[in-house]
């Protein structure tokens, strides 16, 4: 009877094993539905903001500029920890899961960020929501895990992170490669673990209420090792050095905003305002750029020629949107520039596979932002169906990563993070 208890103790369903288990599938369960509704309410958001412009162009001055003030004077007052994208603060949690658990990661400010997220896509901010559902996601986890009395360590924390990439584009090979390239510092099997586990019971709920879809629909065009020599290279230099201008300059104002913004960088509400009414100018001159920029980035892939104003708008409303303050990602927008970056390139290769082109842009131009070309790449090829471009987007993300580092010369995420980290350091 002694050795059974024992045995019970070390291995029932209440010994540290099976609670571990039990938090890691119950919270990759939840995050798995939590990714499904977010999606859902994001693509309603601006739905109905694309709707009402249709019908009334000159609404977006009045909504988006005071949408924009009353989001950023929310999150700045009540949830400061949900600024931006959510990757950062994930990135940040990592270093010190206790404490962050109550600031960076809480349930509190997760939940606050998909509604404020959702608020500035009705208002027609150029922000995504793949930012939003990570760092819920972890903040999910992490609070699970506590439920179940199990220790919240650095490797929970990015399982909830990849579960939310994987739930949110239902690309799963991407999730591993998120974790490896951004959340994770020493990528250790233990945490590999955790992160497949917690992808694989995400990815099955997230399959099983939306269906085994194609994020961005199938692209079946290829292109040939001779016209991947020469169009790789182009689309990784332009697509590069234009993704890292763009983090160089979020990192410009995020770090240095009294030398750049001047008096304005102590007035965060009139700063805001500003943001918001170019934001609405852009939108109205473009007619491209509001929201996540999921479906006109779609109509490039497919082939359908965009505005050639959709590119840099897109890159001028996300900046806007990002560095005013706003809670939201930029994985969504920074796809749809890059799919702007690659319908440009069209016009220098117009004899190629349209898709095909925009898809090395669109590679490119993520890559120079987010420096992580795995992730780029598989995302890419997951979110497209597009096996048969593996070794063209390889090449070009390869290539742009180098030129976006001689733009920017550091990772916009981690370097995001430290503004975060100074944060927990200081709450503890």
């Amino acid at each position: 009877m002694r050795r059974l208890r024992v045995l019970a103790r070390r291995h029932g369903p209440t010994s540290p094993v099976w609670r571990r288990r039990m938090a890691m599938g119950t919270g990759g369960a939840l995050v798995g539905l939590v990714a499904i509704l977010f999606a859902e309410m994001a693509n309603a958001a601006i739905g109905i903001f694309k709707r009402d412009v249709a019908s009334i162009w000159w609404l977006p001055l009045i909504v988006t500029p005071l949408g924009v003030v009353v989001i950023a004077i929310a999150t700045r007052r009540f949830t400061p920890e949900g600024r931006g994208s959510g990757i950062p603060q994930v990135i940040a949690a990592t270093s010190d899961p206790e404490n962050s658990r109550s600031t960076l990661i809480s349930l509190r400010v997760g939940i606050a960020k998909l509604l404020m997220t959702a608020a500035g896509l009705l208002a027609g901010a150029s922000v995504g929501r793949e930012g939003p559902t990570v760092q819920v996601s972890a903040a999910i986890m992490t609070r699970v895990h506590r439920v179940f009395r199990v220790p919240v360590t650095a490797g929970v924390i990015i399982a909830g992170g990849a579960a939310g990439v994987a739930g949110a584009f239902n690309t799963p090979l991407a999730g591993v490669a998120f974790a490896i390239e951004e959340l994770a510092n020493a990528f250790e099997q233990k945490v590999a673990l955790l992160v497949m586990t917690a992808i694989l019971i995400a990815g099955i709920v997230s399959i099983g209420i939306a269906g085994d879809y194609i994020y961005f629909g199938t692209m079946p065009s290829t292109i040939g090792l001779g016209r991947t020599l020469v169009i790789a290279p182009v689309a990784g230099v332009l697509g590069g050095m234009s993704g890292g201008l763009f983090s160089r300059l979020v990192l410009a104002i995020t770090y240095r905003r009294e030398r750049i913004l001047g008096p304005l960088a102590k007035r965060p509400v009139a700063w805001a305002l500003i943001c918001g009414i170019l934001i609405a100018l852009i939108g109205i001159a473009t007619q491209v750029t509001w929201g996540t920029g999921y479906s006109e980035a779609k109509m490039a892939i497919e082939g359908a020629p965009e505005t050639l104003w959709f590119g840099p708008g897109k890159f001028a409303a996300t900046l806007l949107s990002t560095v005013a303050g706003l809670p939201g990602g930029i994985f969504s927008p920074s796809l749809a520039t890059g799919a702007g970056v690659g319908n440009l390139l069209c016009l220098l290769f117009p004899h190629d596979p349209r898709g095909a082109v925009v898809l090395l842009g669109m590679v490119a131009y993520f890559t120079g932002v987010v420096r992580a070309p795995l992730t780029a790449v598989i995302i890419i090829v997951e979110a497209t169906a597009s096996r048969g471009m593996i070794l063209p987007l390889f090449a070009s993300s390869l290539i742009a990563d180098a030129a976006g580092r001689l733009v920017c010369k550091e990772k916009l995420y981690h370097a995001l993070a430290r503004e975060f980290l100074s944060c927990s350091a200081a709450s503890a």
